[in-house]
């Protein structure tokens, strides 16, 4: 293994907390693998750059050398992480979870090192607690410290709901650590709270407690909140490879320092050397984000999608041409009644806007192109010479589909 000093320069590039580093240091000075702990409520089916962003430093412990135990939270999944709410989460059902681990995991390897990889489900060890057990660890927290978490405290002087059963969830989170003896758990910054209630419980149960290390919450590519679906400014590790590189390619100039030293496979010097040069002015913003978005896409999608992909946003953004690869799809071009056909609703069919209603919307922007000619705002209904077969249809920068 690496000396100390080299290790904890890999580790805590990026980090936000590491509560104690002291003791982080300890554990590293005794020369043996460290068990590194992720638990992962598996509460949605697809996994976007910020979810990744504590697999990628789950990666860098792998490679440095130490252990690594990702807890699929089927259990504590059907309470919901409080963390962050301001409302009680809508319970998943055990089909739901089931379903959603399952892509997890597929996802999270993209990132993780499958060989060194333990996979464990908290179920297995939460759904059997009988009441004396669960008593006992209830016993050894104390309400008014729950209490003092941020959210909690929120919801409870602004008087929102704050369910009995979430008081439990830190709680189980924390004897996740007492089953599997973890050494580090990583989460995100929101997080702190039930990490360091496992230090807690473990020190109650006479074991050395764990490290807790955090990682900060990934801006989305609006640049100002973090990457959220809800917010539309999502990457999501399952997207195309030509959407992955044009998102990565829409961040504003400020974060890609950010973005290389989260999301990509560069080494810390490299890292380092990309944070000087933007101090320094030397930075070139436009070529970094491209080998950024590059090294993405080739994460994610194998070696060499990445260099396709530029291909494919250099076809489409530089020289304006419409890619080779469009899916054909089959729609009824019926004209109406006064011999015109809908196109707000041929573009919602053809799966290029969600409703007619966003269609009209994209068309009053002037964001939909027919063969490349924009249509005019406020042509819902067009000519059906206008839209035939063999015609492409274009919706944004990124949207395409053939008439069949």
């Amino acid at each position: 293994m690496l000396p100390v000093d080299e290790q904890l320069k890999v580790i805590t590039s990026g980090t936000m907390q590491i509560v104690p580093m002291d003791e982080l240091r300890k554990k590293l000075e005794k020369g043996t693998p460290l068990n590194i702990k992720l638990g992962v409520d598996p509460t949605s089916p697809d996994l976007h750059l910020g979810h990744a962003v504590p697999l990628r430093k789950m990666r860098q412990f792998q490679d440095l050398g130490h252990k690594v135990t990702l807890i699929i939270g089927n259990g504590t999944a059907l309470i919901g992480d409080p963390s962050g709410r301001d409302s009680t989460r809508p319970p998943l059902t055990e089909e739901q979870v089931e379903a959603n681990a399952k892509t997890y995991v597929e996802q999270a390897m993209k990132v993780l090192d499958p060989e060194k990889t333990t996979i464990v489900h908290n179920g297995d060890w939460l759904k059997p607690l009988d009441l004396s057990k669960m008593l006992k660890l209830m016993s050894q927290f104390n309400v008014a410290r729950i209490l003092e978490r941020e959210d909690f405290h929120n919801r409870y002087t602004n008087g929102q709901s704050i369910a009995l059963h979430e008081f439990i969830y830190p709680v189980l989170q924390a004897y996740d650590s007492v089953v599997i003896k973890a050494d580090v758990e990583m989460g995100g910054n929101d997080q702190i709270f039930n990490l360091l209630a496992g230090r807690d419980l473990m020190r109650a149960m006479g074991m050395e407690p764990q490290v807790a290390l955090t990682m900060p919450l990934l801006v989305g590519t609006d640049g100002v909140k973090k990457m959220s679906k809800s917010y539309k400014n999502y990457v999501g590790l399952t997207d195309a490879p030509a959407d992955m590189f044009g998102k990565v390619m829409s961040i504003t100039d400020e974060l890609v320092p950010m973005y290389f030293r989260l999301c990509s496979t560069c080494s810390i010097d490299e890292i380092e050397a990309i944070d000087q040069a933007f101090k320094d002015g030397t930075a070139d913003p436009y070529k970094l984000k491209r080998a950024l978005a590059r090294n993405i896409v080739d994460l994610y999608h194998g070696a060499g999608e990445g260099e396709r992909a530029e291909h494919a946003f250099d076809d489409l953004f530089k020289k304006h041409e419409i890619p080779d690869d469009v899916a054909e799809v089959t729609v009824d071009l019926t004209p109406n009644d006064d011999g015109t056909v809908y196109l707000a609703k041929v573009l919602a069919d053809a799966g290029l806007c969600k409703s007619a209603g966003e269609a009209r919307r994209m068309i009053d922007q002037g964001s939909v192109k027919i063969d490349g000619a924009k249509v005019e705002p406020k042509s819902y209904n067009v000519d059906p010479a206008t839209v035939k077969p063999g015609m492409v249809l274009q919706v944004g920068k990124r949207k395409f589909a053939k008439l069949a």
